[in-house]
């Protein structure tokens, strides 16, 4: 009897070392699976890994590249320490100085919203959107985007953050320890977390992202120097 349980004992360890591989194996295939877009930009190339998390935003991102939807297109908002913003098609062509960004293709994509799991850290890919009063639903713009740059925290910033967030969401948005812990060490956004789909984050050109976030920019935050997508094409 004692051999028989010795037996079970040491083939139900190989059965959970098998599931704690199988289950690291499917993490893995997960994010392998992931498409990527690449963004060759005026400052350098920013490749981006869409979540399948958010399918309906990671399949419209996928339609408008297909399409060149983001080719030549600029980079028309920018405000360092905080993010990048692209995707109205009409700054193809945009004269110095005009004001740009209104555009988008006219419909919405209804909010992806995934939180805690996906938040806006450092070099997080989101869908811009129209404020509240006129969206309560949060959907976002189809075309519009940004990609998140933003700060480094103290414990007491994050508490300052909270609180807002606490009376923005009637405190729907808490920030986790394991997300208040990414912002002390990485950075980012917290602000946002919970209003805005996060549905991408960089993974290579992170300091491309931070030379655009810091260019110089006039009154309504548009680059003074234009910095354009160049292309954007689907790695996989």
């Amino acid at each position: 009897m004692k051999k028989l349980f010795l037996f079970i004992f040491l083939l139900a360890g190989c059965l959970t070392m098998a599931a704690q591989t199988a289950v690291t194996t499917a993490s893995a295939d997960t994010a392998a699976a992931r498409p990527q877009i690449a963004f060759e930009t005026s400052k350098g190339r920013i490749v981006v890994e869409l979540y399948n998390e958010t399918p309906r935003h990671r399949d419209n991102m996928l339609k408008l590249v297909k399409e060149g939807y983001y080719d030549g297109i600029l980079w028309h908002r920018v405000i360092a320490d905080f993010m990048i913003q692209a995707g109205d098609s009409t700054t193809r062509h945009a004269l110095p100085g005009t004001p740009v960004g209104d555009y988008d293709p006219g419909y919405t994509i209804p909010a992806e919203i995934v939180y805690p799991q996906l938040f806006h850290k450092r070099g997080a890919l989101a869908a811009a959107r129209e404020g509240d009063a006129e969206n309560p639903e949060r959907a976002s713009s189809a075309s519009q985007f940004y990609i998140v740059y933003g700060s480094v925290f103290s414990p007491a910033g994050l508490d300052r953050v909270q609180q807002k967030l606490d009376t923005r969401t009637q405190g729907k948005v808490q920030l986790t320890p394991e997300v208040r812990d990414y912002y002390m060490k990485r950075g980012g956004t917290p602000h946002l977390d919970g209003q805005y789909t996060v549905f991408g984050e960089v993974v290579e050109g992170l300091d491309v992202v931070r030379d655009i976030d810091f260019v110089a920019t006039d009154p309504a935050d548009r680059p003074v120097e234009d910095v354009r997508i160049v292309k954007a094409t689907i790695l996989r």
